[in-house]
């Protein structure tokens, strides 16, 4: 507990800081602003200042950002620091971006730390930090720190993170220098050397088995069916599959991803961006495989495609460079596969904001499944349908279908159930 043995030596005066009273004190810390799937470096800075006590941050800070003095007030007063009784004006610089999200606590205690004279300002300049800090100062996990990792290498500075996300952050690169602390008060006595954070290492050996999940080979007969499937995968088609309640659609689609190569390094650290944004990235490992992604139904528009107040990626985005299967396709909402058309043609999504927009990467292989109608037996050769020739009625999206507008399909499957019958595709 090194520190609280420097607070001894601080000399604090009735204005809860040692130094001129009129004098004014700055420094400045590298902080990230998410945008896309992009860390954008931000300096943020502190300046200590006479006048009457108070604590101010611009910068178009979001109410998260502001939120952050009370968070940085009581980690500090953990460690056993008051903040001084000054005029304290927090910075973010540019000011023309919008700040967001808590992960701006940890950049902001640092700066203020720094202009206190408790952490020499040659130690924190040499790093950008990212994290968000508890009420008893420990670190917390917070999205983006992969692609804040990959910025403070453009920067050719080291990272600060919480130590939950050390190991995310090396996958960025050997070469980063990273300090991965548990809380505020180990990361001063570790900038003031009082005390040695461990180096964060890549694991020997990965906690799971690359191969693991769904396979196609697990799938026994159903040889036509395998086929179509497998021509889809080789040549990158989007496929439609229809057929009654227990033909298997769902279990065949979920091992489409068995069947496609494995993702280049490039495609690794994309792909891992933008689960590192969404804060989806298991266990702070890079995604290896290509991403098989199942929203229901149910989902909207704007967690299909992406968006929101805050702005994140969506579930084409999270499904890029592998697979989106939407299951059920009559039951999602028209507006949310309207919204498809961009990605399917283009590869990328724009979400535009009042505040600005964002363009995130969404290049997936989409596969859908539907019964043929309500009851799910139209056109059933061993089961008759209950409503039939009426029970389809109203069902279909007419956009879906090669002779009634655009294409977005091409393979469609029709499939009966296992033991009755198998597949037969057609262009």
């Amino acid at each position: 507990m090194g520190f609280r043995r420097r607070l001894s030596g601080l000399q604090h005066d009735d204005t809860g800081f040692s130094g001129d009273r009129g004098c004014m004190t700055n420094s400045s810390v590298l902080g990230f602003a998410l945008s896309g799937i992009d860390a954008i470096p931000v300096r943020v800075e502190v300046q200590l200042a006479s006048g009457l006590p108070s604590f101010l941050i611009v910068g178009l800070a979001d109410k998260a950002v502001a939120e952050a003095r009370e968070r940085v007030r009581a980690a500090l007063a953990a460690m056993g620091l008051a903040l001084p009784a000054k005029r304290i004006v927090v910075n973010l610089a540019p000011a023309n971006i919008v700040k967001e999200g808590s992960h701006f606590d940890l950049p902001i205690a640092l700066a203020l730390l720094t202009a206190m004279a408790v952490v020499p300002p040659e130690e924190s300049g040499r790093y950008g930090a990212i994290g968000e800090l508890s009420l008893d100062g420990r670190i917390n996990p917070v999205p983006g720190v992969l692609p804040a990792a990959l910025s403070a290498i453009d920067q050719s500075r080291g990272l600060i993170c919480g130590a939950q996300q050390g190991p995310e952050a090396r996958w960025a690169g050997d070469d980063l220098d990273i300090v991965a602390a548990d809380c505020l008060l180990t990361l001063v006595n570790h900038l003031t050397g009082e005390q040695v954070l461990p180096s964060v290492e890549l694991p020997a050996r990965l906690p799971f088995d690359l191969a693991s999940g769904p396979d196609l080979a697990d799938v026994r007969g159903m040889e036509t069916a395998r086929r179509a499937l497998e021509i889809a995968a080789a040549g990158a088609h989007s496929l439609l599959m229809t057929g009654p309640p227990g033909a298997g659609k769902s279990m065949l689609a979920a091992r489409l991803p068995s069947l496609l190569p494995d993702l280049t390094s490039a495609e690794i650290l994309e792909i891992s961006r933008i689960h590192s944004i969404s804060g989806q990235l298991p266990m702070g490992l890079p995604i290896f495989r290509p991403p098989f992604r199942d929203p229901h139904h149910s989902t909207s528009q704007v967690a299909l495609v992406g968006g929101g107040s805050r702005i994140r990626p969506g579930e084409v985005s999270l499904a890029h460079r592998g697979v989106l299967f939407l299951d059920e396709l009559p039951e999602f909402s028209r507006p949310a596969l309207e919204a498809l058309r961009q990605p399917i043609e283009t590869g990328t999504i724009t979400v535009a904001r009042a505040s600005g927009h964002v363009t995130y990467p969404a290049r997936f292989q989409l596969i859908a499944a539907m019964n043929p109608c309500r009851c799910g037996y139209l056109g059933d050769a061993t089961q008759e349908c209950r409503k039939a020739p009426r029970c389809g009625e109203g069902l279909y999206i007419p956009y879906l279908w090669p002779d009634a507008g655009p294409d977005r399909y091409e393979r469609t499957c029709r499939t009966g159930l296992a033991r009755r019958t198998g597949w037969s595709a057609h262009r």
